[in-house]
């Protein structure tokens, strides 16, 4: 069996997922995984994906430390409009933020 060897590792939002599968061409009937996952992009996915690119650009500009590419991968597809649902969101990815921070966040997802 053939190693597969990782060269690179990127974290996409929903919304860049989205639009990249929309892109490539199915030329039989979609599968039944197939179908799920379309049918869940499209009800839970409601940013487009040039304006997911924008606000990651924007959480980017932040400059702050303890938010890696995951995590703001995390905040574009959830989008907390809260400080209790971003605490939340934070908290699964071990990460504490001053409260300082958190309105900064907060005002890039508005």
């Amino acid at each position: 069996m053939a190693e597969i060897e990782i060269l690179e590792e990127n974290t996409i939002s929903l919304a860049e997922l989205k639009e990249k599968l929309e892109k490539i061409p199915l030329k039989e009937e979609p599968g039944f995984r197939t179908k799920k996952m379309t049918e869940y992009l499209n009800n839970f996915v409601k940013i487009k994906s040039k304006d997911a690119s924008a606000l990651r650009e924007k959480l980017n500009g932040l400059n702050l430390l303890r938010l890696n590419d995951r995590c703001i991968t995390k905040l574009i597809d959830i989008h907390p409009t809260e400080g209790d649902s971003l605490r939340m969101v934070l908290a699964s990815e071990n990460i504490t933020v001053k409260q300082e921070d958190l309105n900064k966040i907060l005002e890039c997802l508005k």
